[in-house]
């Protein structure tokens, strides 16, 4: 079972989102593999490692695959993340509302 997402957060696969698609890969017991959609170079999903090392950056498409009883949840669950903005903590242009 594979998907084609384009990735929606501005770090791309790096650093908080990077973080948290693994992290979600772990939970389910699926092979999951990333890699860039029109390439060769699938990684495991569960290494942040290997993730990050694709250099993933936002805007570009994916191909997720996962195989096993949990595919299709897995994959629900890794698209919805690629594709939601990621809020940053606090203020984002560091001003200080309170002026």
């Amino acid at each position: 079972m594979e998907r084609i997402v384009a990735v929606v957060p501005e770090a791309g696969l790096h650093a908080r989102p990077a973080s948290k698609f693994v992290q979600t890969a772990n939970r389910f017991d699926s092979e999951i593999t990333v890699g860039r959609a029109d390439g060769e170079d699938s990684v495991s999903a569960n290494s942040m490692l290997a993730v990050t090392g694709l250099n993933i950056e936002h805007g570009e498409e994916v191909r997720l695959t996962a195989e096993g009883a949990d595919a299709e949840a897995a994959l629900d669950e890794l698209e919805a993340l690629l594709t939601t903005p990621v809020e940053e903590e606090g203020d984002e242009d560091g001003e200080d509302e309170a002026e």
